[in-house]
């Protein structure tokens, strides 16, 4: 039988890369002494009030269709800390809550890319954007952040992307995988080019409440940029809420219109229940000291990876301001990214992923996640140690 075109542009190297997490997550099913450090699933519970509120939600018979938007408390209470925290002016008419902020990337390229236009994606990247971008018929056009000044923005290569076809700039800040957040300066520059040349700017902010060094700042809260910017953010990370799907986009009043008819045909709103956990999470305080106790636990574990990198003279790793995740330079080992990831998983049992499906400048990485308890992290920076022994 024939298949659709759109099935060649979400395989590949993007997806590729996985193998090895898939073998560790099946190998730990018979061999609990795998460490999997592959996968940004955070180890914690989701918050108890959370879980309660969803639990009585269920339990109250919030089981039905629910507005495609969302509820109009939920997306008042998004809008009200978003304005907040980075000034835009913004109300529930702004705000879409969509099934997590992968659904809301993909959802935001299809309103606003079309076949023949050119997106700019800053690289390291997460892997799905390449499919997000090339399902729209668009060009994903990479420009690679400065891997020998701790992947900061290369002004100068961002500058030389553009081009009569580009249509839009996407970056994620924090940044997935390598924990490094665009400051006032970076955002300031991609500002005026996204002003001067008439494009959308799409900045994913998932990581923005895991911050541990530094300020996050929010681009969409700069001047003139509000009817320009679609920013995405979840609850899956902050308040370890992945497999809820909580996740929204903030933009103009016409853009969540669109996106609006978009999820009526795809997801036909999130379930009320969720949303109902959703309000809590973001307002409750007992949740609220929960999610600081999470990022607190990965600011703890950040540097207990990062000493152990410290200690090995062929392996260099960017301590990352937020997150909870560190790419580490294995190319002074004689191995490649994808040959250290295998080895270390045969020889060790520690499964860490290739950095390669980010972006050719991270192709000398390893992505490491640090969302297992201390003991186990104790257990895999002793292994690392007796991995690199043969490289003395």
């Amino acid at each position: 039988m024939r298949y659709a075109p759109l099935t060649q542009a979400i395989q590949g190297e993007t997806v590729d890369a996985w193998d090895i997490h898939f073998k560790a997550t099946a190998l730990k099913e018979k061999d609990s002494s795998v460490i999997v450090l592959s996968i940004g699933d955070p180890d914690f519970d989701t918050p108890t009030p959370v879980i309660d509120a969803a639990v009585a939600g269920l339990k109250g018979g919030d089981t039905h269709y629910v507005e495609i938007e969302g509820r109009d408390n939920l997306r008042a209470e998004i809008a009200n800390q978003h304005q907040q925290k980075c000034g835009q002016p913004v109300t529930k008419d702004n705000v879409i809550l969509l099934a997590g902020a992968q659904n809301a990337l993909f959802s935001s390229a299809l309103c606003i890319l079309q076949p023949g236009d050119e997106a700019i994606v800053l690289q390291p990247m997460y892997v799905t954007y390449e499919a997000c971008i090339q399902l729209t018929g668009a060009k994903l056009v990479p420009v690679a952040m400065d891997k020998h000044n701790n992947f900061r923005l290369d002004k100068d290569a961002l500058a030389a992307a553009i081009t009569p076809k580009t249509r839009a700039i996407f970056f994620a800040t924090p940044n997935n995988p390598s924990g490094v957040m665009l400051n006032k300066d970076e955002l300031s520059y991609i500002a005026d080019l996204a002003i001067s040349h008439d494009l959308w700017v799409v900045s994913d902010e998932v990581y923005s409440r895991t911050v541990f060094e530094g300020e996050h700042v929010s681009i969409a809260g700069f001047d003139k940029m509000a009817e320009r910017t679609i920013t995405l953010n979840s609850l899956s990370k902050s308040h370890a809420m992945t497999g809820w799907r909580a996740g929204w986009a903030i933009g103009p009043e016409t853009l969540i219109k669109h996106l609006s008819n978009l999820s009526l045909c795809m997801l036909y709103g999130l379930p009320g229940f969720v949303q109902q956990a959703a309000y809590v999470a973001l307002t409750d305080s007992q949740a609220l000291m929960d999610s600081e106790a999470m990022r607190e636990s990965y600011r703890r574990r950040r540097d207990t990876l990062v000493a152990c990198f410290e200690k090995h003279e062929n392996l260099a790793c960017i301590p990352p301001e937020a997150s909870m995740f560190l790419l580490v330079d294995v190319s002074q080992t004689g191995l490649n990214a994808q040959q250290f990831a295998e080895a270390l998983f045969e020889q060790e049992r520690i499964g860490v992923l290739p950095a390669t499906a980010f972006g050719q400048c991270a192709s000398d990485y390893i992505r490491i996640s640090y969302v297992v308890d201390d003991e186990q992290l104790a257990q895999a920076c002793e292994r690392i140690d007796n991995f690199m022994l043969q490289f003395v």
